[in-house]
């Protein structure tokens, strides 16, 4: 390839919005990509967006990103509307010791600026009609959390206007650039590896499933229930989606598996989807490290990591693009000190506890 200023290996929406944000700096750019843009996690994720964590680096990211996201549609100008709906994130507690450490979370939420509160069951069955109360002790809700019902076209609209080349990178010492940007999901520690770089990046496949288009709303805000190992959304197109947060593995073996899991959770707490039928599954990929955080920031002379997003990559984009294109410029941004890839071998790990 001819060389660049600035090489970015992957196209899923991090590693295009990374690139995004050193063009309009004035960079010159070309995003390498062996498949095509939004080809990985990126073109299976629901598109969820919210700012409920369990960290203050999280909820920062995810603060900061949420401003984004609410002008997408002027930013990001897409060849359709790109509108975060906020339909609101629910965590639903059944024991006093889940919902205790639900409270916790949602103290440090709001110390960051995140309008999240504890609502008790009642509550709860008011802002998710159908919920039955009595199966619940109260939960977490934050109303500004989201969704995008056609989030690949949000990850085109980051890909508009970008040097996109479809090239194979099978070594990151043939790229010939001032500076490159590993942003390629789980295949991220294996590009490293070639320049003797080694970070705990690994895969794990997940899974959801989709109902066919309902045209009853039954569902509006997402529902997680972390007792249960579930969580379930209403799409603006009327498909339903859910899940068994506990799915690993081979699909053919754990399918009927997972099916149960839901059936029960939705038994338990949203009989109005009792009758709600699941006949696709589609199969996501994490890029998981040791502590669920992403690994973010330099980790050799002129290469950059944005990678590890153990599922919510998308949520940070935006503040993820202006944290790494800071470092391509010399600028070290707070949050590389809590996120770099250090951390492993000094004992630093910051642990995500609210995971989906």
């Amino acid at each position: 390839m001819d060389r660049v200023e600035v090489a970015v290996v992957g196209a899923g929406v991090v590693g295009l919005a990374v690139a995004r944000e050193l063009r309009e700096r004035g960079r010159a750019v070309a995003v390498l990509e062996r498949t095509g843009v939004g080809a990985g996690a990126s073109g299976v994720q629901p598109g969820g967006v919210r700012q409920q964590w369990g960290t203050r680096v999280a909820c920062r990211l995810a603060r900061e990103s949420v401003a984004f996201w609410r002008e997408a549609d002027e930013r990001l100008g897409g060849r359709v509307p790109l509108r975060l709906r906020r339909s609101g994130y629910l965590f639903v507690a059944r024991s006093r010791a889940t919902l205790d450490r639900l409270a916790a979370n949602v103290v440090l939420q709001q110390e960051e600026g995140v309008p999240s509160r504890i609502v008790d069951a009642a509550e709860a069955a008011e802002l998710v009609p159908g919920l039955d109360a009595g199966a619940i002790s109260g939960g977490a809700w934050c109303a500004e959390d989201g969704y995008f019902d056609r989030p690949q076209a949000v990850v085109e609209a980051f890909a508009a206007g970008l040097d996109v080349r479809l090239e194979t990178v099978e070594t990151l010492r043939a790229i010939r650039a001032d500076a490159i940007v590993v942003a390629a999901g789980a295949e991220s520690r294996t590009l490293l590896a070639t320049i003797g770089v080694d970070v705990p990046i690994q895969r794990e496949d997940r899974y959801l499933f989709f109902s066919e288009p309902i045209r009853e709303r039954l569902l509006e805000p997402l529902v997680v229930a972390p007792e249960l190992a579930f969580a379930a959304k209403q799409l603006a197109d009327g498909r339903v989606l859910a899940s068994d947060l506990s799915a690993r593995g081979d699909a053919d073996a754990g399918r009927d598996r997972w099916r149960a899991t839901i059936r029960t959770a939705t038994e338990t707490l949203l009989p109005q989807l009792m009758h709600v039928s699941y006949p696709l599954l589609v199969r996501g990929v994490y890029d998981v490290t040791p502590d669920h955080q992403p690994i973010l920031g330099p980790v050799a002379d002129g290469v950059h990591v944005a990678a590890g997003f153990s599922g919510h990559g998308f949520m940070i984009a935006p503040a993820v693009a202006r944290v790494v294109a800071d470092a391509v410029e010399g600028v070290r941004d707070p949050v590389l000190d809590v996120l770099g890839a250090e951390r492993f071998a000094a004992g630093r790990l910051v642990p995500e506890p609210q995971l989906i």
